[in-house]
């Protein structure tokens, strides 16, 4: 009940809030959004690559996130083949699965779980997976339609990609940033993970459901949920890293972004969407106890 009460209810209170107002007022998200993508997540993506001290673990978690992706995309390939599911349906789940909310879900937790030095580590994670999804992501949304093209032009149109290599080149020459120049970095970064997960909230509060697909829908609560943790564990048993943090973020939710992406290229909108709001309200229960096993 403690790491409940100090680690997941405040995480929930500002979701709830952010769908509580969006249900309330109905203001426009895409502005908001865009605000934390242009401006407040690159800013924090760049002050803690500006700050981080590089190993091998950075290279250890592009590798187990990989790894990751490619066995639960092999699943649900199987999965599909099986049910005798087509191209779309096979999309859909793949979309809900192998996606996780790193981001506005994620960093909050290993925030509240680990403090500032777990919280570094899942900024770097955040945007590893942001760069996956925005490229395997969008691929499996578009299936060919827009393809490879498409997903490199959204991976070189997302501003974190640009503060990761700015941030890397200063700190690989040591070129200093000034003290009043790192102070506005710094009041900007602040502001970024509470403003994101208000954002999910309100993203959440915008999800229409109309047909619920059960049997789909359980299948990826288990693969989201379930099996990518289990997969996570499998994994840091051959590739030694910090296996809270990895484990911790392999069990997050379906991430917000792949509804977007789902309703874009029409790739199950209404699949993605049930499976996202299920396993993120879910989480509250599954991340509780996996923090309660991994204490």
């Amino acid at each position: 009940m403690d790491i409940f009460l100090q680690v997941v209810l405040p995480v929930l209170v500002i979701f709830i809030t952010g769908y509580g107002i969006q249900k309330w007022r109905s203001l426009d998200i895409k502005s908001i959004s865009t605000v934390a993508i242009y401006i407040l997540t690159p800013t924090l993506v760049f002050r803690t690559f500006y700050r981080a001290d590089l190993d091998q673990q950075y290279i250890k978690m592009v590798i187990f996130s990989i790894v990751l992706l490619v066995v639960i995309i092999m699943i649900n390939k199987i999965y599909a083949k099986i049910m005798h599911y087509p191209s779309s349906i096979e999309s859909g789940l793949i979309l809900s699965t192998a996606f996780m909310n790193s981001g506005n879900y994620g960093a909050p937790i290993v925030l509240f779980a680990f403090g500032d030095r777990g919280f570094a580590y899942s900024v770097s994670f955040l945007v590893l997976q942001a760069i996956i999804m925005n490229f395997f992501g969008v691929y499996y949304a578009a299936r060919g339609v827009a393809g490879v093209k498409k997903a490199m032009t959204s991976v070189l149109q997302m501003p974190a990609t640009y503060a990761v290599i700015i941030a890397l080149f200063l700190q690989i020459f040591q070129l200093p940033v000034s003290n009043n120049i790192f102070s506005a970095i710094d009041l900007v970064a602040e502001a970024t993970i509470p403003v994101v997960m208000l954002v999910l909230g309100m993203q959440l509060a915008e999800i229409k459901i109309t047909n619920l697909q059960w049997g789909k829908i359980s299948y990826g609560l288990i693969v989201r949920l379930i099996v990518s943790p289990v997969i996570a564990f499998l994994i840091l048993l051959f590739l030694p890293m910090d296996p809270l943090l990895e484990k911790l973020s392999a069990a997050m939710p379906s991430a917000a972004t792949t509804t977007m992406y789902a309703v874009q290229f029409d790739a199950e909108p209404e699949l993605v969407s049930s499976i996202t709001l299920i396993t993120t309200f879910v989480s509250i229960f599954s991340i509780t106890l996996l923090l309660v096993i991994l204490a």
